[in-house]
């Protein structure tokens, strides 16, 4: 199962299809534009079924193969919005919508899918049901989620699902998966430390928020260093750091300060929790400084089931050869993970080369990527709902 034949003649307008996506980005649910020109498409293709609005602005279309006998049906997704980025491309094809640009390669995937997708309508070599899944809002709306809670999987059936990511770093076409964690958990806090503000001048009159709150964010690297078993994988980070004075001579009386926890490990991640709050609190209680913590839960876990990781693997080494089945876990979080909690299935990377990472302004999608992964994606189905030739 090479590269498929029809993928080179479909390139140029897959590429097509890719470029007016990353022309026009759009964000989060607001994904009309996308969602209703994938829609046309997916009907111009032939699907037996397209649905839009499933999530808000996702759009599901279904492929019945030559027979259905088989009962099965497979999900495939690939997601559809952009980032608030402006674009430093400077591409012929560039975002058109200032502080908006496809910089993390969603436009390339739904290109992907939308390559399969006709393929597997003029082919139906399968036995069952493809469900080709579009989503909005990956990129923290949680448009996964969206999807499924509005019945998605027991409405078109789906006991699989699958999905992909471009890789920047790995060679174009080259595939990597591993079985279990493969990305990270992803939850967010909110510390205001408060005080008694004064003049610099007399801080034994005040209570010193700005030394309390740089005391709590190095106490709260010990969770990591101290508390994790060092060959987990735990991330802390204290992102913003706000004072309630810009003045240099003003002790301030409330500091703000926002940041992120990302886990492999579901047990570390409701310990990581519980332990920030006794850091935070023991020690703003120490300087005699009170403390308001909020806890916002993200993106789960990313993990693939070992037998369909496995399979995933399978059909992307007939595509591209050399495969690595056991890549490294990575700590960015992807909502595909709410999909993966409700059916078993596997996430893959996808090789984008030498370009710039994902979330960057100069990051484009390499469109010489595109007949691996439409591979890929129509290879899934074809090999897991395979013909009875009897």
């Amino acid at each position: 199962m090479p590269i498929k034949n029809r993928y080179a003649e479909l390139h140029s307008e897959i590429t097509e299809w890719r470029h007016d996506f990353h022309i026009h980005p759009e964000l989060m649910y607001d994904v009309h534009r996308t969602a209703a020109r994938v829609a046309e498409l997916l009907r111009e293709f032939g699907c037996d079924e397209v649905v839009e609005g499933v999530g808000k602005t996702g759009v599901v279309g279904v492929i019945h193969g030559q027979s259905i006998a088989s009962g099965k049906a497979i999900g495939l997704r690939a997601d559809m919005d952009a980032l608030p980025i402006h674009e430093a491309t400077g591409l012929e094809y560039a975002s058109q919508t200032p502080g908006k640009m496809h910089a993390c390669g969603h436009d390339g995937h739904t290109a992907m899918l939308l390559g399969a997708a006709k393929y597997l309508c003029e082919t139906r070599n399968f036995d069952g049901k493809a469900v080709m899944v579009f989503q909005p809002a990956e990129e923290g709306g949680a448009g996964g989620l969206a999807m499924c809670q509005d019945g998605m999987m027991d409405r078109f059936g789906i006991q699989e699902i699958y999905g992909m990511h471009n890789m920047p770093g790995q060679p174009v076409g080259q595939f990597a998966i591993r079985p279990g964690a493969l990305l990270a958990s992803s939850d967010e806090f909110e510390i205001i430390v408060t005080g008694k503000g004064g003049h610099a001048a007399a801080p034994h009159d005040a209570i010193d928020t700005t030394l309390v709150a740089a005391q709590i964010v190095v106490s709260l690297q010990t969770l990591v260093s101290r508390n994790v078993d060092p060959i987990k994988r735990v991330v802390l980070t204290v992102g913003t750091f706000e004072t309630d004075s810009v003045a240099s001579n003003v002790i301030a009386h409330e500091v703000r300060m926002k940041g992120t926890v990302r886990t492999l490990d579901t047990e570390y991640r409701e310990f990581a929790e519980k332990r920030v709050r006794e850091i935070v609190e023991g020690t703003a209680s120490a300087f005699g400084a009170t403390v308001e913590i909020a806890w916002s839960r993200g993106y789960p876990v990313t993990m693939n089931t070992s037998e369909h990781t496995v399979f995933a693997a399978e059909v992307a080494k007939s595509i591209a050869g050399n495969v690595d089945d056991n890549v490294d876990p990575i700590m960015p979080a992807e909502d595909f993970s709410y999909m993966l909690e409700e059916r078993p299935g596997a996430y893959i990377f996808l090789g984008n080369g030498d370009t710039a990472m994902c979330h960057h302004p100069k990051y484009n999608f390499d469109d010489e990527a595109i007949p691996f992964g439409s591979s890929w994606y129509s290879g899934m189905i074809e090999a897991r709902m395979k013909m009875n030739t009897n």
